[in-house]
Formats: C-alpha cells, sequence, structure tokens
C-alpha cells in the first residue's frame, strides 16, 4: 500500500537558502520512494496548484509513468481514497484536526521525527495526546533513541493530564522505528577518483584522510574539538614519515563559526592538517567522500535524533569513528563497522535551568541547542585509541570498510527501507478497518473551529428554521431576481461569492416565493437535495439584500 505524500517543495530539496538535515532526508526519501514504492497511482497533498506541478515533474523525472492526482486545501475528502497521508515531520495532530470534519477515521496519517527538541517539534509532538490522533495513525521515529525521546514526552504530557484532568483514557498513534534511508550507488567511488581526489588535496601514499561531513556548525551539530584533539594525540604517534590530513566537507553558517572552527583546529590540532571543503561548490562533495581512509563524527547534540553521515560514510566502505550517541547507536556497530566512542552527560533534573531559559526565550533555540552540547563530553582518549587503531591497520580499515558497505546496502538503502514504509501503510489502514466503525460521532469534532452558527447562536434575534416564514419583499419574482442581479455587482456583495447561491437557485426560490409568504423550507423544494442545504442557508443572503422578509 502506498500513501498521499504532503508535498511542499522547500521539505524536500537541498537547494534552498538553509540546508538543514531534514531537507537531505526530504530529498533523499521522495528519490527513494519513486524509484522503490510499489504503488499503482501517485497522490499529492498540496497548499499550492503548482506545487503540485513540481510534484509531477518529480514523478515523471524518477521515470515513473503511473498517474499523479493532488489533493487540495478544497478537495481534502479525497484523501479517502489513497487513506494514508505521509507527513515530512511529527506534527500530525494539526491534520488531525484538520481529518475531523471528514470523520476521524477517513483516512490515516503518518508523520516522522527529525529534531525533536525545537518549541514546534516539542510542541506538536505533545499535542498528539490531546488531538484527536487515532491508533491508525503513526509518528515514525528514526532511532531507538528518538523514540525513547518521544515516549518520555508523552509520558510527561500523559501524567500532567491524568493529575489535572483525572484522564483515564488516552489515546495515541503507533511510534514504529523505521530508519532514515539512502542511495548507496552515490556513494561508490573507483580507484581513479580516489586517486585524482587525493591528489587535489595534496594526499601522498603517506597521508591519512580522515572525513568529516556535516554542517559546520559546534553548537548545533558536532562539537569539533573532541576530534581535533583526539586527532593530535593519533597524529603523535604515528610511524616517521606517516602524516595526518582533516578534511571537513561542509558549510559554515557565517563568518564568525568559520573562524572559530580555523581557531580551535589551529590551537588543539597543529600537526595535523586542515582541509575545508564548501558543501555548495561542484566536484567538492566527490574529492571529499573518495580522499578519505576513515569517517569520523562525534555527534553531541541534542536535535538529530538519527544522523544519517556514517550511513553514508560506510556506504562508501569507509570505516567510521562515530559518538556513541543518538541514532549512531543503531546504526554502526561498535567493533565492526567502526568505533563507536563513549559520551557522557548530566544526569535528570540538572537540565531544567536550559529547559526554562529555552522556554522563556532568554536562549534561542541555537543557544539551547549549544549551552546543551558545552555539557555533553566525548572521550578523546578513546576516540584516539581508535584513530590509531585504524591507522596502523589497512586491514582492519579494509574489514570494517566493507563491513559497513555490506549493511549500508542490506538494510539502510531505500531499497530495503521503502518497503517498511509501505508495509506500516497497510498495516495502519488495516486498524483502520477494524477499529474505526466504533468511533462514535461527535457534535463538534474540533471544538476550537466551530460552526459560527452555533458558536455564536446566541448574537442574533432569530436562527433561520425550516419553518421560519418568509416571503418577497417586492411585488413580483422578476423584479426581486434584477435586483439580486444588480446586487450581486457590488464588490462588497461578490466578495463572498463562496457562500452565493447560483442564479438558477435564486430563481427557483423565487418562484416558489411568487404565490405569497411560505416556510423556508417549501422555497427550497426544488432545488437538488444535495444543494438544499446551501441554499437554506443562502435564504438570509436574500434577506439581507432585501429581496427576501421575514413574516408574511
Amino acid at each position: 500500500m502506498t500513501a498521499a505524500i504532503y508535498y511542499h517543495p522547500e521539505a524536500y530539496t537541498t537547494s534552498g537558502p538553509k540546508l538543514m538535515g531534514r531537507n537531505a532526508a526530504g530529498e533523499s526519501f521522495l528519490c527513494g520512494f519513486l524509484a522503490y514504492s510499489q504503488a499503482t497511482e501517485f497522490w499529492a497533498q498540496v497548499q499550492k496548484p503548482e506545487h503540485a506541478q513540481v510534484f509531477a515533474q518529480a514523478v515523471k523525472g524518477a521515470g515513473r509513468s503511473e498517474p499523479v492526482k493532488a489533493v487540495d486545501k478544497n478537495s481534502l475528502a479525497a484523501l479517502a481514497q489513497p487513506g494514508v497521508v505521509y507527513y515530512p515531520g511529527p506534527g500530525i495532530g494539526e491534520h488531525a484536526w484538520h481529518r475531523a470534519a471528514f470523520g476521524h477515521g477517513a483516512w490515516s496519517l503518518c508523520g516522522i521525527t527529525h529534531t525533536i527538541c525545537s518549541h514546534g517539534a516539542m510542541d506538536a509532538l505533545a499535542e498528539l495526546l490531546t488531538a484527536p490522533v487515532q491508533p491508525w495513525d503513526a509518528v515514525i521515529c528514526t532511532s531507538t533513541a528518538g523514540k525513547d525521546n518521544v515516549t518520555r514526552l508523552l509520558q510527561a504530557k500523559a501524567d500532567y493530564l491524568v493529575q489535572r484532568l483525572g484522564a483515564q483514557r488516552l489515546v495515541l498513534p503507533q511510534l514504529p522505528v523505521i530508519p532514515l534511508g539512502i542511495n548507496t550507488a552515490d556513494f561508490v567511488f573507483t580507484q581513479d577518483q580516489r586517486a585524482t581526489a587525493r591528489a587535489a588535496l595534496g594526499a601522498d601514499a603517506n597521508t591519512h584522510v580522515v572525513l568529516f561531513v556535516g554542517r559546520l556548525s559546534f553548537h548545533a551539530k558536532a562539537h569539533p574539538l573532541a576530534m581535533y584533539q583526539a586527532l593530535e594525540k593519533a597524529a603523535s604517534k604515528l610511524p616517521a614519515g606517516e602524516k595526518l590530513m582533516l578534511v571537513e566537507f561542509g558549510l559554515h553558517a557565517n563568518d564568525h563559526i568559520a573562524r572559530a572552527y580555523a581557531d580551535a583546529a589551529q590551537l588543539a590540532c597543529p600537526n595535523v592538517q586542515v582541509h575545508t571543503l564548501d558543501g555548495r561548490k561542484d566536484g567538492n562533495r566527490e574529492t571529499a567522500w573518495a580522499s578519505a581512509d576513515v569517517f569520523c563524527s562525534l555527534s553531541d547534540n541534542i536535535q538529530e535524533t538519527f544522523g544519517i553521515v556514517p550511513i553514508e560514510a560506510m556506504a562508501a566502505g569507509l570505516p567510521v569513528v562515530v559518538a556513541d550517541w543518538d541514532g549512531y547507536k543503531d546504526t554502526v556497530r561498535d567493533g565492526v563497522d567502526g568505533f563507536r566512542i563513549p559520551t557522557l552527560m548530566p544526569g535528570a533534573g540538572l537540565g531544567n535551568d536550559l529547559a526554562l531559559r529555552h522556554a522563556l526565550e532568554i536562549d534561542n533555540y541555537d543557544m539551547y541547542c549549544g549551552h546543551t552540547c558545552s555539557l555533553v563530553a566525548v572521550d578523546v582518549a578513546a576516540t584516539a585509541q581508535a584513530f590509531s587503531r585504524l591507522f596502523a591497520s589497512p586491514e582492519l580499515r579494509r574489514q570494517m570498510g566493507e563491513a559497513g558497505r555490506q549493511r549500508a546496502r542490506q538494510v539502510y538503502d531505500w531499497a530495503a527501507i521503502i518497503p517498511q514504509y509501505e508495509a506500516l501503510w497497510a498495516q495502519l489502514a488495516e486498524i483502520r478497518k477494524a477499529q474505526a466503525p466504533a468511533l462514535k460521532p461527535q457534535p463538534h469534532p474540533w471544538p476550537a473551529r466551530m460552526d459560527p452558527f452555533h458558536a455564536f447562536a446566541s448574537y442574533p434575534t432569530h436562527s433561520l428554521t425550516p419553518q421560519t416564514l418568509l416571503g418577497l419583499v417586492d411585488a413580483d419574482a422578476q423584479t426581486a431576481f434584477a435586483r439580486v442581479g444588480a446586487y450581486r455587482q457590488l464588490a462588497m456583495v461578490n466578495f463572498a461569492k463562496v457562500v452565493l447561491p447560483t442564479e438558477a437557485e435564486v430563481q427557483a426560490v423565487f418562484d416558489a416565493a411568487a404565490s405569497g409568504p411560505k416556510a423556508a423550507a417549501e422555497l427550497i423544494q426544488a432545488i437538488s437535495a444535495e444543494r438544499q442545504a446551501f441554499v437554506f442557508r443562502a435564504l438570509v443572503w436574500l434577506g439581507k439584500l432585501g429581496v427576501l422578509k421575514v413574516g408574511a
């Protein structure tokens, strides 16, 4: 089974002005989905018509010839046809409210975790307990550690609801763990490419090249100081004639951060040659990946849940040295694909001040991440030892690199991941089919967005009922119809065309009223059944124009 993709181009491209991990993950997902989906037709939920066109172009560009269908805000009910909608974020609560108007069992919602420590992400996750999210919905957790965070947040919110409201029944979506994927073929490089890349960097056969790939952000990605220190220690133990080079492939957000990196490298690893390759420039990607002997990422931030780059390194056949942190715990087998380096952070109860500073906006999101990661330590000695073992043994590098390559292909290629998505979507459909019929309809499924004629029922003198007696103000229907036609030309009238009846419907009402005042229900008898409610309420509009009056 497939799903409609909630498609906004920004979420599925890395060509935007601000490249984030979710953009890379979204772009990669869409490529993988279009390559391996078993869909017989492709659906997109869009905000703008032009987004549907971009989606259709992406489908065609991927070599798929299946029909492409789009749903916008005016046609949400059509989402019942694909039966599942996939959103590239965790905030399915908002969309559960949107679904409420069509029935909570009309279709399933499926989100995914990326960053889960921002205000928006945390609020979206907490809302899962109060929005009409159902057991046939899901939020995919990309790692075991990420799921633990989501579970802790939901438990804290549940405890609050129990204490505050005495809640006894809490409904949760499914929280499966499905990793992000990659196209492993994108990380295969020939010996000629390797030779060219190393020559471009000035790395000879006696140079060990260590690669870091990712945003060059010390506060929100991976603080580089531990890596620099460990590389310096490892460099001091190299045999005579051997050298060490670090390649940092990514992007500094600004000159201040670039200078901070340069200053730290000069202080902490003066005997390591450091190259920074701009991630935006053509050719640098191949130079970075093809030149490397070892990959390193000592992630220490809380904004990341998975961390896809080590998998890319494994696909490239590189042994990896990574922090024992977040999703890396799932992806990298310590001693098999590389080494996971121990990490340390304060225990629970020692960070409430950081949470409050963030909540009160004393600290913005970046500073919250930065203050938190400043209190996470990566074992420098263990990192240096891992480097030394790899530098000393070409065979160990080969074994670990090959093990990682096989793992990436078998476990993390989109060819293996997309079937897991589609199996989940099929499971959600089965749960919905079995459980949704038991749901009792609610008179106000979205309390914060009620029918205004119910919410403000105390405002008017009278409410229109089927028994309300209405008659023409004018002497005949022809005069009344002409007046309505004239009023329709006014900007202050026709701006509301969405709620206005057709000319034919107005004529039918006037024909019914021509013989004298009648109950409102009688005035719409000639209207088709599917339009009667619409025209019934529009009788008030005709009263607003002064062509119908209440009473005899």
